[in-house]
């Protein structure tokens, strides 16, 4: 009979819920409370003397079930959630992400916050539990690290509220839905201005000497005196003040650097989640910001098996954000890359001579092999540093003692692997190319080391 009770009222309570109360959610003391109270009813059936104890233990119970509903729901208003975040995240990087909660309930609650996260991040256990005191606002932070660029898509802030009896819970939804880009690493950006500045303090504090040459950097006009080359005499100026006056030109210090991206199938390689096609755009984005503090022009330029995107060189401060948007979607192609459409595009978009940072990748000495006239063609005419990436993985496997005779096969091809990686840097030496061989977690700063050398050479 009692069991059949105890049916009864939770058929009532389930309906109630389904169709009157649906925020309402039963807790896992709910739970616990009822099955103690039907093994108290199921003893007492074997000891009579305990079936009083369990009429007593089920109305309690109930009482408190009905306590708690009403305080849930007829107490209080809706709870205020709200998320704080950047208006781009940084990729690569751990972005700051605030959630604050405040109670409007004239008692303390206990609350469950959810956070609904973009599907690339994967997380589905992602969950806060406080107390919050009446009226109080509770802050709470966490960080996020994305991997992949494009648009994150943030859903609403999700509390589950209950009393301190904590048999019920009582379902809020806070809209909090935002869709925030995610840029290539500018984090990384500004993180590697020190190193810029750091140099340019550097060679302010030694002695330069101001050359007059022909060069397109125009300084002033004065009069003539003796020394001075006679084909930079300026005639109108000459004409105007009766008397000789010529141009004076001063070393040229704005250079042209281009940033050149290859995204063919080898750009694909993951490195701790992140693509070497990722590793490059950062790398571009740091040397965007850092060629235009030391007032050099920069531009972009992208290539795969089909003509990519091509950015102008400039140094206006909005250079920054033209190459952040331009960066903002580039995707790997799955084909090989066409170096022979990249050649023409150079000599066709790049009339001045200018760097060149190509970023791309050679597994073997027959892939560079391939493409060594066209890169050889490019040298020609400007200053090709290629940019490429040791393969980790093969280090690791180096590193590890062989235990077998399949061990020792695989340290011999690792090795292998290795050795034609060196061997690719003095191939391209050999042809007059500079480059730059390094993991996928150093390539910013080598490659910002590799600038800053070939700035303090003069070599650009």
């Amino acid at each position: 009979m009692f069991l059949f009770v105890i049916l009864l009222v939770g058929t009532l309570l389930w309906l109630l819920a389904q169709f009157l109360l649906k925020p309402l959610y039963f807790s896992r003391r709910f739970y616990l409370a009822g099955a103690g109270t039907v093994m108290g009813f199921l003893t007492g059936y074997f000891i009579p003397v305990l079936e009083p104890v369990s009429y007593v233990l089920f109305w309690l119970f109930i009482a408190l079930l009905v306590i708690d509903i009403v305080f849930v729901f007829a107490f209080g208003k809706k709870p205020v959630a709200g998320r704080i975040m950047p208006d781009r995240m940084s990729n690569g990087d751990k972005n700051a992400v605030m959630l604050s909660v405040k109670n409007n309930y004239p008692f303390t609650v206990a609350m469950e916050i959810i956070d609904e996260m973009p599907f690339q991040f994967q997380e589905r256990h992602h969950f806060f539990y406080r107390q919050v005191k009446p009226g109080a606002e509770e802050k709470l932070y966490y960080e996020l690290r994305p991997v992949e660029r494009g648009e994150y898509h943030f859903g609403d802030i999700v509390l589950y509220v209950s009393s301190l009896l904590s048999l019920v819970r009582r379902k809020y939804t806070c809209a909090a839905e935002t869709v925030v880009p995610v840029y290539p690493s500018f984090i990384q950006m500004r993180k590697y201005e020190l190193m810029a500045q750091f140099a340019q303090t550097h060679e302010t504090g030694s002695k330069r000497m101001r050359k007059i040459g022909h060069s397109m950097e125009f300084e002033q006009i004065k009069e003539y005196s003796i020394g001075d080359d006679i084909r930079n005499i300026n005639w109108k100026a000459t004409a105007r003040k009766s008397s000789m006056m010529v141009n004076n030109y001063t070393e040229q210090r704005s250079q042209q650097v281009f940033c050149v991206i290859d995204k063919g199938r080898l750009m694909k390689m993951p490195f701790e989640d992140l693509s070497l096609l990722d590793y490059a755009i950062n790398a571009s984005l740091m040397l965007c910001n850092v060629s235009l503090f030391r007032q050099d022009r920069f531009g972009l330029m992208t290539f795969s098996n089909t003509k990519g995107s091509f950015l102008p060189a400039d140094r206006n401060r909005g250079q920054l954000e033209n190459v952040l948007k331009s960066l903002y979607n580039q995707r790997t192609d799955f084909l090989e890359s066409d170096f022979e459409q990249l050649y023409t595009g150079i000599r066709k978009n790049i009339k001045q001579r200018s760097l060149l940072l190509l970023f791309t990748n050679f597994e073997s000495l027959t892939g560079l092999q391939r493409q060594l006239p066209y890169l050889k063609q490019i040298a020609k005419y400007h200053l090709l540093v290629v940019v490429f990436f040791e393969n980790t993985e093969f280090k690791k496997l180096t590193a590890e003692r062989a235990k077998d005779l399949e061990a020792v096969y695989m340290h011999t091809i690792a090795e292998k692997f290795i050795h034609e990686k060196k061997i690719i840097v003095k191939e391209l030496q050999k042809h007059g190319i500079l480059s730059v061989l390094a993991p996928p977690q150093q390539v910013t700063v080598d490659t910002l080391n590799k600038y800053l050398e070939l700035k303090a050479r003069q070599a650009i």
